[in-house]
């Protein structure tokens, strides 16, 4: 029994020089291997780094002028005016449209001056509004360029009026032929008076009910 245990105690002893040995060998020839780290581990960001992730940036403050208001104002008034003349418009195109039906077929007399007079009054109201409501509200579009909140509805809304103003250009070109007597070249004038301010409508309504 001793003599099992003294030979394994050398052994053990031989196994541990040899070890030795070769460790000493390794580190005589420059071959000496560093401990690995456990790709897998990430060490934790510093807290400097986590606190600028987390921080969000403040949004820029929009800044108009009060010119901005004012021209909004006017902008605004012209709009509300712009439906009574619209009515008055379509009330005596109608009535100058009908005389002159009846003025062809020979069942009436002659176009009213006073009629056509009122007629064109509306008229040149509407192009006064529109040249008013054109100016304030693209200067008004361009100022508030760089605001994000209700930008598409602007948009929009300047859209649909640039259309109608060039819908009401049409209409006045038309007039002056269906003031020579053509009835067809008259229904054509008020059918694109009639598109032009339902346009008109559309994109004033458009702002009156969606924006705050």
């Amino acid at each position: 029994m001793l003599t099992s245990l003294l030979r394994a105690a050398a052994a053990a002893t031989a196994l541990s020089t040899a070890s030795a040995g070769a460790a000493d060998s390794t580190r005589a020839n420059g071959a000496y291997a560093a401990p690995t780290i456990d790709a897998r581990l990430t060490l934790p960001a510093p807290a400097d780094t986590v606190a600028a992730d987390t921080v969000r940036r403040r949004p820029r403050a929009i800044e108009y002028s009060d010119w901005y208001y004012r021209r909004l104002t006017i902008h605004r008034y012209a709009s509300y005016a712009m439906l009574p003349v619209f009515a008055g418009e379509y009330v005596y195109g109608q009535k100058l449209l009908k005389a002159r039906t009846d003025a062809v077929g020979g069942r009436g007399d002659r176009i009213s001056d006073t009629d056509r007079g009122i007629h064109q009054l509306f008229a040149g109201g509407v192009a006064v509004l529109f040249g008013v409501n054109t100016l304030t509200g693209g200067w008004n579009l361009y100022e508030s360029r760089h605001d994000p909140s209700g930008r598409a509805l602007r948009v929009t809304h300047s859209l649909l009026l640039l259309t109608s103003d060039a819908g009401f250009a049409a209409t006045g070109l038309i007039a002056g032929e269906a003031n020579h007597g053509d009835v067809s070249r008259a229904r054509t004038h008020r059918d694109v008076a009639l598109a032009s301010m339902g346009v008109a409508t559309l994109g004033t309504a458009m702002m009156w009910l969606l924006h705050h």
